[in-house]
This record gives structure tokens, sequence and C-alpha cells, in this order.
């Protein structure tokens, strides 16, 4: 930031696009929940949204090498260039189409001021399986399947319980846990939810796959062996240990 980019797609899509920013200077860059908002000195407002299979590749130098698949945005400075492939969204537009997009979001639980009695209520309203809501941006936003999994099984609730069925004491540790979770995983930029305490990896050494989650995509409970299960939510597996979460 703070030095003029060239921004073009190599993939052709967001050519129009690109051209409205190309040669300007990236003045912000804001995350919210899985949407990244870009702020450019010409006062218009980039909007990328990952989805399930959008990624982003960066090379360092000077020199960028040919674009790899189907790049729908590159930006380049002399330091380095950043590749965009595969978003749910990518798109220049304006204030007002940010708000647009922050209006459908819950609160963010990486998000300092995130209201955490809204998204408990929002939890708490909804007749759906938690499983399900966890997922569900309008509630609260950022959560992935991994974390949901995770979450959930570090405060013993079962995917399928409904919102309506959990107690404030509940919904309240799993928010709290979400953010732990969250903030933890932007610190390690790796995701791991096991607590040191029940993992063999000698302290300082990369955590080993195996003892990164408790459940998700396990075949048994890192906890207690059980064998794990998994329930399709939210158009996902859910996985869950039905020892450790009971019904």
């Amino acid at each position: 930031m703070g030095h003029p980019l060239r921004v073009s797609s190599p993939q052709g899509r967001f050519t129009a696009e690109a051209a409205h920013v190309d040669g300007h200077v990236l003045t912000d860059l804001e995350a919210v929940g899985k949407h990244l908002f870009y702020w450019w000195d010409t006062g218009e407002i980039g909007h990328v949204h990952l989805g399930l299979f959008g990624k982003f590749r960066i090379s360092k130098g000077p020199v960028a090498a040919e674009p790899v698949g189907m790049v729908r945005m590159r930006l380049q400075s002399p330091l380095a260039t950043i590749d965009l492939a595969g978003p749910t969204d990518c798109a220049i537009g304006t204030a007002d189409d940010r708000q647009r997009v922050l209006q459908r979001l819950g609160p963010d639980p990486l998000n300092p001021k995130a209201d955490a009695a809204e998204a408990i209520a929002r939890m708490q309203r909804s007749k759906q399986a938690i499983g399900t809501i966890l997922l569900d941006q309008r509630v609260l936003c950022g959560v992935g399947n991994v974390y949901r999994a995770e979450a959930l099984f570090v405060t013993g609730i079962h995917p399928a319980r409904l919102g309506c069925e959990l107690d404030p004491v509940e919904l309240q540790s799993l928010w709290s846990t979400v953010v732990a979770m969250l903030r933890q995983g932007v610190k390690d930029n790796r995701i791991i939810t096991v607590d040191s305490s029940e993992r063999s990896t000698p302290r300082g050494a990369r955590v080993r796959r195996g003892e990164a989650t408790y459940v998700y995509h396990r075949d048994r409970c890192l906890r207690c062996a059980t064998p794990i299960q998994t329930v399709e939510l939210g158009g996902r597996p859910c996985y869950f240990c039905p020892t450790c979460q009971p019904r």
C-alpha cells in the first residue's frame, strides 16, 4: 500500500473494473468475515469474496511470472505480484456497495467491537441446527467448516441441536470459543484448534497435522478415540464425536 499498483485481469473477466484503478494507490485493506475490501485513492472500493475455491498466490520480486490458471485479478508492484484465482466475487464498487454487503453479514468474531449479544440472540432465535447456523454469514460471519466442527466439539454441543434449544450459557461459550479459535488462527497463520496440553508435539516444533484438530477430518476423536461421525448441515459435512457431543 502507498504506491501505485498495476491492476490487470489475465483471465479477462475483471478487465473493465481493473482499468478503473490501474496505476492508482491502494490506501487500505479491510477484512470483514470472509470478505475483503480494497480502498483506492480514486474513492472506489474493491470487493473480493474467496468462497470455497478462491485463492491468492504471491510471488516476490519485480518481475511477474506467467499467470498460473484462470487468474481473475493481478496486483503488481516493484516488490511483489499477487494473483487472485477462482473467487466467488471480485468487483470494483462504491461505499454504498460495501455497505450493502455489510448489511447482509452478522457480527464478525475477529472484530474487537463485534456485538456478541447480537450474535448470541441471532443463534438463539433460530430453529435451524446449530451446525447450519454457524455457516450462515447472516448470523455471524467468518466461520468455516473446520472452525464450525472444532468449536462445537470444544463446547460439547452436538451439531444437530437447534439454536433455540441451546441456553445462553452454551451460546456464550460457543461464541467465546469461536472468537478464541479464529484469533489464534490469525496468529498462527494456520488452523490449530487442539490445546497445547493435549498435543505430544514438542513446544516450538511444527504441530503435526494429526494433532491440529480434535474431530475435523479425523477417523477417531483425538480426546476419547470414539469413531467420528458426520452429519450434512449447511450443505457440508460436519464432523463430531458422539461421545463428547451427545445429542
